[in-house]
């Protein structure tokens, strides 16, 4: 499921050896070393490529400026998967002769392997060769067309590096042989990753999870033995209350494909026992890398399924509000290219995605990229996160927090013993990579006004001006605690609602430039009975004036929905006001105020049976008339059931 590990070898061509000594003279004036060189193509037609590569080394050792043999020891070295044996011949035999449009395969191999090396003006230089040669094969004319705007684009960007200064996670994370696809929760208590012991069959993937105390990351435990279990569970996200996980399993039973992505739920301290997300969300190919938005109702993933743009993809599907998923939906260019595009990881505030990819133009192998939202839904063209994150090898999957302000991700290493590890980083993060909305979070518990235990409740977040629900989540039914994420530049209206219970509703303001700060906040809700009243903290009027403002009508909606469920209850709707003006007229103003909003669920199909309206003036503040504060406090509608 971590497919990110190795680097690509180099593309094959698909030409064998080129036969140059049946075209023109050999370069060699030895007779010895002619012999030798054809005498390795008998050992290499018999199937016998050590003998082969003997012979020519001979050959060498006869005339070392024989360049056709070192052309086909390059050959044959790259049919046996020696990649530095390739790259030493290539280099040596090339630099032997004149340029030749014949030579066009050796120049593409070569460029491609300075490319591995990050040797870019050596890469570009022989792709330019390639190019100038006229070769008919497009796939590879395109790929090393795309090499040189790639080169390009690391010669510049090695000239000027980002700020960045990423640090080892301390042991106590990094306490493994691989560890990788880092998470954290929205208030960043909790710390997710998946790591393996080694690289041995026997030492599976498993997730593990780390809380931070004092600012310190604690050991990592299991998340769970209902969770992990000898197959392999890695590459997980978790939502931005830590109450969904999703994660990956390969050949796990009853699974769909190669690898499936899998589901389970937190209640109280507890995991749920995982279940495959099913024939909808996973095919028969590989499916893995999910990342979930902060509500946990979106969730992006990587795909070698068909009916997508290359290879591995990027996928996204949506929860239904019967709790079933959506077909996934390929997320399309410019996301997604011809080639890789993995690990995505979707930012809290849902405006920036951060993958892995090397189909768009970079400093080779996966690198990190940044693809931002519109002001709609679709994805503006990806920006690679330039030197030095990205390097000529291959990068690893990367976490940026909801405030913008830490990252995290995994970096492949070599140690002084030679051993290859994963390791993960956390940095600082640049300014020009930061998500175009920065997001806090506000969490508290959900209990009952009277008895003060938890309520199992439906907390709902709407962007007020666009009247579209933004966030869903649910509160624990054993500790009544939520979390939903709030992102600057939006005015929210939040909605808690549970059978049997009044509707709450709640305000939050971030289109001013005041600082994101975390929101603690229980809600307390009433049973709905005779009496029981609620202050409808979401509906909006000029000063002075009793008509509804057009985002009002989320709150209004709210109503509506609430007596539609609600069928055999009455209610008041009330207005109340300041004491700045004459007590009769805020009297009036407090009327009409209540009178349009019944007027509005009359009209949307509520019974004036049930419903009825009065002002109250100035009459009944809910705090002294002695600052602007409290004023703003008395201005309001209620909500009372009769």
């Amino acid at each position: 499921m971590y497919k990110l590990v190795f680097a690509i070898f180099f593309l094959a061509l698909g030409t064998n050896t080129l036969s140059l000594a049946q075209t023109k003279a050999l370069s060699t004036s030895s007779s010895k070393a002619e012999r030798l060189y054809y005498k390795a193509d008998e050992y290499a037609k018999a199937r016998d490529f050590d003998k082969a590569l003997e012979s020519l080394a001979d050959a060498i050792a006869k005339d070392p400026g024989f360049a056709e043999a070192y052309l086909k020891a390059a050959s044959l070295h790259k049919m046996m998967g020696h990649k530095a044996a390739v790259f030493e011949n290539l280099e040596k035999g090339l630099q032997l002769l004149p340029y030749s449009p014949a030579l066009a395969p050796y120049y593409f191999d070569l460029a491609e392997l300075y490319f591995d090396q990050g040797a870019y003006e050596q890469a570009k230089a022989r792709y330019s060769d390639f190019l100038k040669a006229g070769f008919k094969k497009p796939n590879l004319v395109a790929r090393a067309q795309r090499q040189v705007l790639s080169a390009d684009f690391a010669l510049q960007a090695i000239k000027q590096p980002v700020n960045f200064n990423p640090v080892p996670l301390p042991v106590s994370i990094n306490r493994f042989q691989l560890q990788y696809f880092p998470y954290t929760t929205a208030d960043q208590r909790f710390f997710i990753y998946t790591a393996r012991a080694g690289g041995k069959p026997e030492q599976d993937e498993n997730i593990f999870i780390s809380e931070r105390k004092d600012g310190i990351w604690q050991a990592p435990v299991s998340i769970s033995d209902a969770i992990n279990s000898p197959a392999n569970e890695g590459a997980a996200t978790i939502s931005g209350d830590g109450r969904s996980l999703v994660f990956t399993s390969c050949s796990r039973p009853g699974g769909q494909g190669d690898c499936d992505l899998y589901i389970s739920f937190r209640t109280g301290n507890d995991w749920s026992k995982p279940t495959n997300m099913g024939s909808t969300v996973n095919s028969k190919a590989w499916d893995s890398q999910p990342s979930l938005s902060a509500d946990g109702r979106i969730l992006y993933f990587s795909s070698t399924r068909g009916g997508g743009v290359g290879k591995e993809d990027i996928w996204v599907t949506q929860l239904n509000n019967d709790g079933s998923w959506q077909k996934p939906m390929n997320l399309g260019e410019p996301v997604n290219s011809a080639g890789r595009d993995m690990a995505p990881s979707i930012h809290a505030s849902g405006a920036a995605l951060y993958f892995v990819s090397d189909g768009h133009t970079g400093m080779g192998g996966l690198d990190v990229f940044k693809a931002a939202r519109k002001a709609g839904k679709s994805w503006l063209a990806p920006k690679n996160l330039s030197y030095p994150l990205n390097t000529h090898a291959d990068e690893g999957s990367m976490f940026i927090t909801p405030d913008n302000k830490t990252g995290y991700y995994s970096r492949q290493e070599t140690t002084n013993a030679g051993l290859s590890t994963i390791r993960l980083y956390q940095f600082d993060v640049p300014e020009e990579w930061k998500s175009s909305a920065s997001s806090t979070f506000a969490q508290g518990r959900v209990l009952d006004v009277n008895t003060k235990n938890p309520v199992a409740a439906q907390v709902q977040l709407y962007d007020v001006e666009a009247d579209s629900l933004v966030q869903q989540v649910a509160s624990d039914k054993i500790t009544g605690e939520y979390t939903v994420v709030l992102s600057e530049g939006k005015q929210y209206a939040l909605y808690v609602s549970a059978p049997g219970y009044l509707m709450k509703s709640l305000s939050f303001d971030f289109t001013t430039s005041k600082a994101l700060t975390p929101v603690t906040l229980d809600v307390y809700l009433e049973p709905l009975k005779t009496g029981a009243t609620v202050v409808l903290h979401n509906l909006f009027f000029d000063t002075g004036k009793y008509k509804l403002e057009r985002k009002s009508k989320t709150e209004v909606n709210k109503l509506i929905a609430f007596m539609q469920q609600n069928k055999d209850i009455r209610i008041e709707i009330s207005g109340h006001t300041d004491d700045v003006g004459s007590d009769k007229d805020n009297l009036e103003l407090s009327e009409k105020r209540a009178k349009a909003v019944v007027d509005y669920m009359v009209d949307n199909g509520i019974s004036n049976s049930r419903i009825r309206y009065k002002g109250y003036g100035e009459s009944k503040p809910m705090k002294p008339n002695t600052s602007e504060d409290n004023r703003q406090l008395n201005r309001r509608i209620e909500l009372q059931v009769l």
